[in-house]
């Protein structure tokens, strides 16, 4: 056994499941927030377990140029070192190839960068991106790749997708199967319908635990995003995991679940909580703005965060005029607590068969604007 994957219920594509890995159970559809140097940053772990998330994302990259691999495994692991004890998925490296690309050349065998720290060689190749993420201790290991970026030509993507192929058969082979621990390959190919389909086809034959969709929100816009999940993941396998990568939006994510993706990933509601962006059911809110400063509303009404509970509108907007820590920490908890209540909506509605009213609603909502009082977290009023 690697990992074990069921499927509990189903809405057309969309799929309620259940991963079980070493260090824990993902109910899915799942978003897992991104811990890229071993922190989801401004939280703390206990804080990023209480929004509801029950897996992170570490990256390999960042983490063997620092602190490096072996300190961690030394350390006990990434789960012991950063203190969370749930699932962790680390990314491969494979991002960097792409928004490194000044610092790094590309062979047949991997990729050398020049570290963006200290300006030391660095090698990657699917064999020691493996052994990293061994050393890390990842619950969920991915498949070294090269991201491919947007636009290219289809020629381009073609070269690159099967550079990732041949180096995701060298990854499988170099991967060491145990209890509770699995290895996703990533289907790439840009926005073309046959280098997808090809792709998904060899990462198949090859055989994964889970099957990774890459190379997308990179600028291509959500209508090309959503046709080329029309076209990959039904050839993926039904009884394993898909993970869209990088993505995205809350309305990105809502589309992509009705479209059969399981889990996802994105430095988005942290970001936007460091730069004073509010993720909310009607839209996105800017703290910024002079409006909020004598607002004495929460910023959600029905969010159990504590910038929602705790603090009004007027003392966050003061707090990020006034550059504090404090209110950066607020809005990325808020954020983090509205992605996974948008989660836990969307396994809601598939489990009761009203997933079309759930998104509608959702739509609805987002469309309206922060106008009046926000509705109830739940779902559609009644």
């Amino acid at each position: 056994m690697t990992l074990a994957f069921s499927l509990l219920a189903n809405t057309h594509a969309a799929r309620r499941g259940r991963l079980v890995t070493a260090h824990g159970t993902v109910e899915t559809p799942a978003f897992m927030p991104v811990g890229t140097a071993a922190t989801v940053k401004a939280m703390l772990p206990a804080s990023v377990a209480a929004t509801g998330a029950q897996i992170v994302l570490g990256n390999t990259y960042h983490l063997m140029l620092r602190p490096g691999a072996e300190r961690i495994e030394r350390l006990g692991g990434l789960h012991r070192f950063m203190n969370w004890p749930g699932p962790i998925l680390t990314d491969s490296g494979g991002f960097q190839v792409m928004s490194l690309s000044k610092l790094r050349q590309i062979d047949a065998g991997g990729v050398d960068f020049q570290s963006h720290i200290d300006g030391s060689r660095q090698r990657l190749t699917p064999a020691i991106s493996i052994e990293i993420q061994r050393q890390l201790g990842a619950d969920i290991t991915m498949s070294f790749d090269e991201c491919t970026p947007f636009p290219a030509t289809h020629a381009q993507a073609a070269t690159s997708m099967r550079l990732s192929m041949r180096w995701a058969e060298r990854g499988r082979q170099a991967f060491t199967a145990r209890p509770g621990h699995g290895l996703f390959g990533i289907v790439q190919g840009s926005v073309y319908e046959d280098l997808r389909l090809e792709s998904a086809r060899t990462l198949t034959e090859i055989g994964f635990d889970g099957y990774a969709i890459g190379g997308l929100a990179v600028g291509e816009g959500q209508e090309a995003m959503f046709r080329t999940l029309d076209v990959t993941v039904p050839a993926l396998p039904a009884d394993r995991p898909r993970y869209l990568m990088g993505v995205g939006r809350p309305a990105d994510i809502v589309g992509a679940v009705q479209r059969g993706i399981d889990m996802f990933d994105c430095v988005m509601p942290t970001r936007a909580g460091r730069t004073a962006q509010a993720f909310t059911w009607r839209g996105e809110l800017n703290l910024r703005n002079a409006r909020h400063r004598d607002d004495p509303r929460p910023l959600m009404e029905g969010c159990a965060c504590p910038a929602c509970t705790s603090h009004s509108r007027a003392y966050l907007h003061h707090l990020i005029k006034s550059d504090e820590i404090l209110g950066a920490m607020l809005l990325t908890w808020h954020n983090l607590q509205f992605y996974q209540d948008v989660m836990r909506g969307l396994r809601t509605a598939i489990e009761a068969g009203t997933l079309a009213d759930w998104a509608a609603w959702f739509h609805e909502e987002h469309a309206k604007g922060d106008i009046a009082a926000l509705p109830d977290a739940d779902g559609p009023a009644t």
